[in-house]
C-alpha cells in the first residue's frame, strides 16, 4: 500500500480490504521505494494519491505485478469536484490524482472507490466498491499529559525526547500536550501526540473534567521563577482522574509521599521515561496511588479551609 502517511481512507477501507491469511501488507510512504525484485508478483494499491517516484518504479515493473490498484475515497480525478477549496490543497489533489489519471489509464489500473455515488460516476472504469470495516482498537489505551503555560517553554522542550522514547517503547500510550504552533512544531514528529490549543480558565476547567488520562507529567526545570511555583500541577493532574509524575525538590514535592500518592523524579530523562513506561504498565500501582491522591487532596482542601476561617475570624476580632 503506497500512502502519503498513515490515514484513516488506509485503515478504514484498505487495509480490510487487502488483509487476508497468508498475506503480507507492507505500509510504504512516499519516499519508502522497494527494490524491484520485492515488486515482482505483488500487487499494489495507491490509496488516493500516486507520487512522481513511484510512477517510474511502477512502469519498471508492471508486467511483473500482480495487480495494481487506485483507491478514492473523495473526488480526487476530478479538479472540479473540488472548486471552492483551499487553492493548495486543490494543486494536490490535482498534482498527486487528477493529473495522473490518464497515467491510471495506461497502466491497466483496478479503480476502487468507497461509495455508490464514486462508483456510478466512474462506471466506465469499472469500479470495485470497497466498504468500510471499523478500525480495530488498540487495547488499553493509556494517555499521558503534560498541561504547560507558554512560561514552561524550558520544560516542554524538556519533555520531548522524553516522550519520544515513551511512545517508540509502548504503542498503547498517547501524549496530550497544551500549545500553539511553536510546541505543535516541536511535537509533530512524533506519533500518538495531540496538541491543544490554550484556552482560558474557564475553558480549562472543563477541559479538565473530561475522561481519559492516566499519567500527568509536572517537570520543573531549576529556574529562578519556577522557585515561587505552587503546588496547583497536584490538583490539576488529581481532578483528571490520574496519578502524577513531579519533580523531586518542587513545590508540589512538598505535599506529595513518592510511592503513596504519586512519584517524585529527578530531572532525568531516563529516569521520567522509565517511570512513565512503568506507572502505565502497573494499574494496581496506578489505581492505588489515585486513591490516595484524591484522599490527600481532600486533606489539603481541608486544611486550607480551616486556615481561611482563622485567618478570617482572627479579621474580624481585631
Amino acid at each position: 500500500m503506497v500512502e502519503e502517511q498513515a490515514n484513516p481512507s488506509t485503515d478504514y477501507f484498505v487495509l480490510p480490504a487487502v488483509s487476508a491469511p497468508g498475506l503480507r501488507v507492507v505500509r510504504c510512504g512516499f519516499a519508502d521505494l522497494p527494490a524491484v525484485a520485492d515488486l515482482v508478483g505483488a500487487s499494489v494499491v495507491f490509496v488516493r494519491y500516486v507520487p512522481k517516484h513511484w510512477v517510474r518504479l511502477i512502469e519498471a515493473v508492471r508486467p511483473q505485478l500482480r495487480r495494481l490498484a487506485f483507491f478514492m475515497d473523495d473526488d480526487v480525478l476530478d479538479v472540479r469536484a473540488s472548486a471552492g477549496m483551499p487553492l493548495r490543497y486543490r494543486l494536490k489533489l490535482a498534482r498527486l490524482a487528477a493529473w495522473r489519471s490518464g497515467w491510471l489509464h495506461r497502466q491497466g489500473v483496478e479503480l476502487w472507490v468507497s461509495t455508490p455515488w464514486l462508483q456510478q460516476k466512474y462506471a466506465v472504469w469499472q469500479p470495485r466498491l470497497i466498504l468500510p470495516s471499523p478500525v480495530t482498537q488498540a487495547g488499553d489505551i493509556r494517555r499521558f499529559f503534560y498541561h504547560g503555560s507558554a512560561s514552561h517553554a524550558a520544560e516542554i522542550g524538556w519533555l520531548r525526547p522524553v516522550v519520544e522514547a515513551v511512545l517508540e517503547r509502548d504503542e498503547r500510550l498517547s501524549f496530550e500536550v497544551v500549545g500553539g504552533k511553536e510546541v505543535y512544531r516541536l511535537y509533530r514528529g512524533l506519533p500518538r501526540v495531540s496538541v491543544v490549543h490554550p484556552m482560558k480558565w474557564p475553558a480549562y476547567q472543563a477541559f479538565l473534567a473530561m475522561s481519559g488520562r492516566h499519567i500527568g507529567l509536572a517537570p520543573l526545570i531549576d529556574t529562578p521563577f519556577n522557585h515561587a511555583r505552587s503546588c496547583t500541577k497536584f490538583f490539576d493532574v488529581t481532578r483528571c482522574g490520574a496519578v502524577g509524575i513531579y519533580s523531586s525538590g518542587s513545590a508540589c514535592a512538598e505535599f506529595v509521599t513518592h510511592g503513596v500518592d504519586g512519584l517524585l523524579l529527578p530531572l532525568d530523562q531516563q529516569v521520567w521515561v522509565e517511570g512513565i513506561l512503568n506507572l502505565a504498565r502497573d494499574e494496581p500501582l496506578r489505581q492505588n496511588l489515585l486513591r490516595n491522591a484524591e484522599a490527600r487532596q481532600m486533606t489539603l482542601r481541608d486544611e486550607a479551609h480551616s486556615l481561611n476561617l482563622a485567618l478570617f475570624s482572627s479579621r474580624q476580632h481585631n
